[in-house]
């Protein structure tokens, strides 16, 4: 097994995702300011910042979780998907107010003050996109045998 493929393991994300869990839930229970990186693409605004904002942010961002940020902060775990963290933010000068939550593997470092409390070298998932409903007609119809099936059904 490749370096890349260790990262890319299972084994190694369920790994990485429990010792965020447990890391962010022990700094959110002490009330620890802290900071993190993570990979904006996988970061979700709500309401959306505005554009111009949103392309001013690096591929990996730094959010500083303090006062009513770190206030706000939880983590939310669902079995249909990976836990979250999730918190209120004000973004650019006029402070935009937005929900940002994240998957927990989108996270890459965590850092308490300026020392580097967890590295992360896993990533999350990457999302099937659901299948497109014509792609997914062509393929049903490019085998023969499914066009008798379907010219028998409509008799």
């Amino acid at each position: 097994m490749t370096p890349q493929e260790f990262l890319k393991s299972s084994a190694y994300r369920t790994l990485q995702s429990e010792h965020l869990l447990r890391t962010l839930g022990l700094l959110l229970e002490e009330g620890m300011e802290f900071a993190l990186a993570a990979e904006l693409r996988y970061v979700e605004f709500d309401p959306p910042l505005p554009s111009e904002l949103f392309e001013a942010f690096p591929d990996v961002t730094l959010f500083a979780l303090a006062g009513y940020t770190l206030e706000s902060a939880r983590i939310l775990e669902d079995e249909a998907s990976s836990p979250r963290l999730v918190f209120e933010a004000g973004f650019g000068a006029e402070n935009l107010g937005s929900v940002v939550s994240m998957p927990l593997l989108a996270i890459r470092q965590i850092f308490l003050g300026d020392l580097p409390l967890l590295v992360n070298m896993a990533k999350p998932e990457e999302q099937k996109a659901p299948p497109d409903p014509e792609r997914s007609m062509e393929a049903l119809l490019s085998r023969p045998e499914n066009l008798k099936l379907i010219k028998k059904k409509n008799k």
